[in-house]
């Protein structure tokens, strides 16, 4: 069983930085690519960063690319997201997922089995 908790969020002004964390608790996160979503209001769920089990392998959206870094630690069951330079556009409820280590790293939505809560991040220009 995956459960996932995201947590860093927070308000930051344009050109700043966040950091988020996500947490499994299960005992079989190195099973599974993780994904980074985000959801502003009114706009569809996007996938932004994605990342394969072992974390030798990245992937971005081109709106974020050169800013945002994911990466994991299996040993502490935990996937990161550096947001750098961070924008007002970047503005969105951000969202940690797992997939299937199987599936493409840049997979679709409904790929993913499992989701975190969202944590809030909100960028003032």
């Amino acid at each position: 069983q995956v459960q996932l908790v995201e947590s860093g969020g927070g308000l930051v002004q344009a050109g700043g930085s966040l950091s988020l964390s996500c947490a499994d608790s299960g005992r079989t996160f190195s099973n599974y690519g993780m994904g980074w979503f985000r959801q502003a209001p009114g706009k569809e769920r996007e996938l932004v960063a994605a990342i394969n089990w072992s974390g030798g392998s990245t992937a971005y959206a081109d709106s974020v690319k050169g800013r945002f870094t994911i990466s994991r630690d299996n040993a502490k069951n935990t996937v990161y997201l550096q947001m750098n330079s961070l924008k007002p556009e970047d503005t969105a409820v951000y969202y940690c997922a797992a997939r299937s280590r199987y599936k493409s790293i840049w997979s679709r939505e409904n790929d993913y089995q499992y989701w975190g809560q969202g944590t809030q991040v909100t960028v003032s220009s």
